[in-house]
């Protein structure tokens, strides 16, 4: 699947894995200087590098003109290192369009132009590297669904998933994220704790499983509160990426933005009544066959396989489901959609599933238990990927 990002994508420090000791400070301290008062420290992307100048773009589109000098240390830090003992120095000419860079620098008389003190660099291709092994193990030990119940002294989370639940354990290492209100994307995940954590979030987690899967030891959660509209579209508008869609809830129009991070898909109409029958099949108590107006099915995180499905793994199902674009959404058709919070008339769409007339049909509790451990978020991927993010 693709990936929402990395979390050493949010910060080249704590989502790269280093520690105090990997920071420009410590830099000045290996070399006997003093880190002085009247300094910045600027995180981002390279966009050129010409001569002793690099042209660096934070996460929030500033764009800095930094100068290097002969005094200006530069290492190359792999990603997932804990500190700097093993980083490589190298020149400006080493660094590439792309890289990420974290700059201690003294500002310049011009505005965002800047003297380096100190860079840390991280390559491109070692990013993209890093990506792919989280992606793999993202998928590998990832597991997913609503939170049912949190006990934060005891460091547990108890999520449903498909039809079971399972129980995730945390230790003092966990690291904890949960996505921005109003982002879908994991790099905007904030550091969080387990007590901030609520039933119906939908989490996903990255860790160690028992053997029959009903328990995670968590490296890594991200969890988020997410908005989830089953609907009627409206009108497509592609020029300005806008769905408006009628809630079947509310029975009000609401319009669900979209960016590249949104993802869009058609079940085939075969899988759909597969689905629909499977969620029909699976509703216990007698639950009736959800109406037209019903409540929304969850959203959710991606999640393993779901113990006791027939047919395949759902997650997978959807994941194999057709890309479509906002013109092939007609007047009528049916939608469901997970989304930030946004307002009550406006969001930001993560996932929209078309061709799911049946399931609308079919049973709603099962279906929020099936959604909230088959979607994924932020560009379909796994979070974390949050996740990624």
């Amino acid at each position: 699947m693709p990936f929402v990002k990395t979390s050493f994508a949010i910060s080249l420090l704590a989502s790269a894995g280093f520690t105090a000791a990997a920071t420009p400070s410590a830099v000045f301290a290996e070399s006997g200087q003093n880190a002085p008062a009247s300094t910045a420290r600027l995180l981002g992307t390279v966009t050129a590098v010409s001569g002793d100048t690099i042209t660096v773009k934070s996460d929030a589109g500033v764009v800095a003109t930094i100068t290097v000098s002969d005094a200006t240390r530069i290492v190359h830090a792999e990603p997932g290192q804990k500190d700097l003992s093993s980083a490589t120095p190298i020149k400006v000419q080493d660094l590439a369009i792309g890289d990420r860079v974290l700059v201690r620098a003294t500002p310049g008389t011009a505005e965002n132009t800047y003297t380096a003190q100190a860079v840390i660099a991280m390559k491109k291709s070692d990013i993209a590297q890093k990506q792919q092994q989280e992606r793999e193990d993202w998928q590998k030990r990832g597991v997913g669904g609503l939170v049912k119940s949190v006990d934060a002294a005891a460091g547990t989370v108890v999520v449903a998933s498909g039809s079971r639940t399972i129980t995730i354990h945390t230790t003092p290492k966990t690291i904890v994220r949960r996505y921005a209100p109003d982002s879908v994307k994991f790099d905007d995940a904030k550091v969080s704790t387990l007590d901030q954590v609520k039933p119906g979030d939908q989490l996903r987690a990255r860790g160690d499983r028992n053997a029959d899967g009903t328990e995670v030891t968590a490296d890594e959660i991200v969890v988020g509160s997410f908005r989830n509209i089953a609907a009627t579209v409206v009108s497509a508008n592609a020029a300005k990426q806008t769905l408006t869609v009628t809630d079947l809830a509310t029975k009000k129009p609401v319009v669900i933005r979209f960016t590249p991070d949104s993802q869009l898909h058609r079940l085939a109409p075969e899988m759909a009544q597969a689905i629909a029958s499977r969620l029909k099949g699976g509703a216990s108590g007698g639950e009736q066959p959800a109406s037209a107006n019903a409540q929304p099915p969850a959203g959710g995180m991606g999640a393993g396989r779901p113990g006791g499905q027939r047919g395949g793994d759902p997650s997978q199902m959807l994941q194999r489901a057709p890309s479509v674009q906002l013109t092939d959404l007609h007047p009528g058709d049916a939608v469901m959609i997970v989304a930030t919070a946004g307002a009550s008339d406006t969001a930001t769409a993560i996932t929209l599933l078309a061709g799911v007339e049946p399931m609308l049909q079919a049973s709603t509790k099962a279906s929020q238990s099936l959604f909230s451990s088959s979607w994924s978020l932020g560009g379909g991927g796994d979070a974390g990927g949050a996740a990624q993010q």
